[in-house]
């Protein structure tokens, strides 16, 4: 019975973020299994262009860290914000969420590279908050109890508290440039006098996540209804 509450709940996760954040979990899970290293999935341009170990550009953006407060922490901000985008102002709209991600991760790997970077995920996961903040300006938001203000303010205080924990804010302000990037091509320029849409999902993309809906209506015609059957 709790097997099955558990697979009723993990199944309607949307389809991106539950594939994002189980290979999170399964990538962390194998480290500390020591079936893997951190080792065989940094980021390392290098390694990537003269020994074709193209799976860096993935895997990269799917370690946290050793299981701790830091990775706690990370996963639950990844899937909180994540989903919300999800099924918020991406419902219904896969192909762009996908598109998002394509973009957002482009970005970070040519950033990232000029900064020497060799885990992308926290900044990943700081753009979707940053996006996902520019989107809810409204919202009221505590730290903790400690702190409110409003949601365009998070992506700052989570950087403020990376400071305080001692980690380095390269990271965040690496997720706060690629997420404002995307947030003012996506939702500022488009809306400005003499604007448009520069950020266009491919059609592939559009084809493989967001088929057309059969219409409700459709009536097929006698001679599509092969021997005059349905």
């Amino acid at each position: 019975m709790a097997y099955q509450t558990f697979q009723q709940e993990y199944l309607q996760i949307p389809v991106v973020t539950r594939a994002y954040t189980t290979a999170c979990v399964l990538t962390t899970a194998a480290v500390q299994l020591e079936l893997i290293t951190p080792f065989q999935l940094y980021f390392n341009p290098d390694l990537i262009l003269r020994n074709y170990q193209v799976w860096r550009l993935i895997t990269n953006f799917l370690f946290f860290g050793p299981v701790g407060f830091n990775f706690l922490f990370n996963m639950i901000f990844l899937y909180r914000y994540c989903r919300m985008l999800e099924e918020g102002s991406f419902r219904g709209r896969t192909a762009d969420f996908v598109f998002m991600f394509l973009f957002g991760g482009l970005l970070m790997t040519i950033f990232g590279t000029f900064v020497s970077l060799v885990f992308l995920g926290q900044a990943f996961t700081i753009m979707l908050v940053y996006v996902w903040s520019g989107r809810n300006p409204n919202v009221r938001m505590n730290f903790f109890g400690l702190l409110n203000y409003q949601a365009p303010f998070l992506p700052w205080v989570l950087m403020g508290f990376s400071l305080l924990l001692g980690n380095s804010i390269i990271v965040d302000l690496l997720g706060i440039a690629v997420g404002h990037v995307y947030f003012f091509l996506e939702d500022v320029f488009p809306n400005q006098p003499g604007g448009g849409r520069w950020l266009k999902t491919p059609f592939f993309l559009k084809m493989l996540f967001d088929p057309p809906e059969e219409d409700a209506n459709y009536n097929p015609l006698p001679e599509e209804r092969p021997g005059g059957f349905a």
